[in-house]
């Protein structure tokens, strides 16, 4: 079984953070372990409050799982501080796994913070470049290129800059758009398109992490970059399809639909 790590902070409603992307690992039959960095008091509606771990802890966590197991794909979420940034940075240089996956979380799915502005200075130059898929949202492309995206041009003119960056490749993800769901994926050669139809709910908690998480679990089990994004696109387009109403503001994906739905797959198998 191929093993995955994510390194982000806590949720504690379960539809994002740590809980979204050991629920996305499991549901791609991959096996999740997880590096806390942050304890998100938070549900659909807001985020209470933030307790930041320290950055001597965040390299234990790190350290306990690569001593022991090996890791076939990183995510990382959540950084809130330049100092857990630089820990996190630190260690993926130490132990240079393979599939690094970074989601560059900087606000909950209300508009709350989750990151502090002085560190996307740090994000840009200390994280960014250990990429091998970066996966912003146009607000957080926006904030690391200071430029506006207004159309799915401007999506590709954004990735091109993020990539020379450092990172391999960027999908930016067009949620927050108007029309369709259009991601648009840049490998530093070609520009990929994904596009959906968008779906008329608001139950879309956890979705950028349940995405990124999807990607590293697919590179984890083999699949080349385009065919990850595609699949990991399909993906959430099924769990945001079948959101649950769940609490008073905007509810989660169901990341397990299709094993409530039909079972275990034989195709899940191929990760053996």
């Amino acid at each position: 079984m191929k093993k995955v790590l994510s390194i982000a902070g806590s949720d504690c409603s379960g539809g994002a953070g740590i809980q979204a992307d050991l629920k996305t690992f499991s549901a791609h039959g991959v096996y999740g372990m997880s590096v806390i960095v942050s304890v998100v008091a938070e549900n659909t509606g807001r985020v209470i409050g933030i307790q930041d771990v320290s950055p001597d802890m965040i390299g234990k966590q790190i350290d306990a799982v690569f001593e022991d197991i090996e890791v076939d794909a990183v995510k990382v979420g959540m950084l809130s501080t330049p100092e857990c940034m630089d820990e996190v940075a630190a260690k993926l240089k130490y132990y240079r796994p393979a599939n690094v996956v970074i989601d560059p979380v900087m606000y909950a799915k209300n508009g709350c913070p989750l990151m502090e502005p002085a560190a996307i200075k740090t994000l840009i130059g200390t994280v960014i470049p250990l990429a091998d898929v970066l996966t912003p949202n146009i607000p957080e492309a926006e904030k690391i290129t200071g430029s506006r995206i207004s159309s799915v041009a401007d999506m590709e003119e954004a990735a091109k800059a993020i990539h020379t960056m450092g990172c391999r490749a960027v999908v930016v993800k067009g949620g927050h758009a108007s029309g369709n769901a259009m991601d648009v994926l840049f490998d530093g050669k070609e520009v990929w398109h994904f596009d959906t139809a968008r779906i008329d709910t608001k139950n879309t908690h956890g979705t950028g992490c349940t995405f990124s998480s999807a990607v590293a679990s697919q590179l984890a089990r083999g699949m080349g970059l385009r065919e990850a994004v595609q699949n990991a696109k399909d993906y959430v387009t099924m769990a945001i399809s079948h959101s649950l109403d769940i609490g008073k503001g905007c509810g989660p994906t169901h990341h397990f639909w299709n094993l409530y739905q039909y079972g275990l797959q034989e195709e899940r198998d191929g990760g053996k």
